[in-house]
């Protein structure tokens, strides 16, 4: 049978998602403890990569298991076998046509970004952080130029391994509330590294270093030497999946796990 399963996690300790040969990131500790509930190697698939350092409030993966288990323990079972900072939220069985990657039509991710003359202790590596004063209509202005379908080259880690730099993304919202500016980003997909040089692009528009015709010519060079430097991964959050409503999951994180950072 296949299974679907709603994680959130804090990135501060891993090395990102992806399974790599020391065993430090999400993936590996979660294929680890749903290998002693299940009795047997189980490997999971991801609906989308979050780097070093970058958190989920909601990402989605799958798995096959010839096991026998109630749900819950998919979910209590497991959290009991997980780091502190990492945990499943639901469990559901889903037909053999579901894949968490390949289903998904959209993906969410949240930016928090500080800005203080000093930086943040009791948040740190769960914010981003500016020393100055930014100026949010001008960034929601160029914020504006991203939206629809592009090739977001300029926008492209080097090291991206997506097949085609054509991203539909549908929206860029920029809220400023309680100290923090707040960017909220839905696409089809995304490249990799794409929402922080985004941010990052968008953060030099907020302090006067580029203006919207500026990035109206850095999405039309389709050359990343040519951008500003990737931002910090701390605050980025991945904050929901959409799937076809046939699945029957949720598309994003349950209001009351999201109410610290909503």
């Amino acid at each position: 049978m296949r299974i679907a399963l709603g994680l959130e996690y804090d990135g501060r300790a891993f090395a990102g998602w992806q399974t790599q040969p020391h065993g430090n990131t999400v993936q590996d500790k979660l294929n680890a403890a749903l290998s002693q509930i299940a009795g047997h190697p189980v490997v999971t698939l991801a609906a989308g990569r979050t780097d070093a350092g970058v958190h989920a409030l909601m990402q989605v993966v799958h798995f096959e298991t010839q096991a026998q288990r109630q749900l819950g323990a998919w979910v209590r079972g497991v959290n009991a076998l997980l780091p502190a900072s990492v945990a499943v939220v639901w469990a559901q069985e889903v037909g053999d046509d579901f894949h968490a990657r390949f289903s998904a039509f959209s993906r969410s991710y949240r930016y928090f970004l500080l800005t203080h003359p000093v930086r943040p202790a009791l948040t740190a590596g769960r914010v981003g952080w500016y020393h100055q004063p930014l100026d949010v209509a001008a960034m929601r202005a160029a914020a504006q130029v991203l939206l629809g379908q592009h090739d977001f080259s300029s926008f492209r880690a080097s090291e991206c391994q997506a097949k085609s730099p054509l991203k539909h993304l549908q929206q860029l919202d920029i809220v400023e509330e309680r100290g923090l500016i707040r960017f909220d980003l839905t696409a089809d997909a995304f490249l990799h590294h794409m929402v922080r040089n985004i941010v990052g692009t968008l953060l030099y528009v907020g302090k006067g270093s580029l203006d919207v015709a500026g990035v109206q010519a850095l999405l039309a060079a389709r050359d990343r030497s040519k951008a500003p430097p990737t931002f910090m991964p701390d605050g980025l959050y991945l904050t929901g999946v959409g799937y076809p409503a046939q699945f029957g999951l949720p598309s994003e994180a349950q209001p009351e796990r999201l109410t610290l950072w909503s």
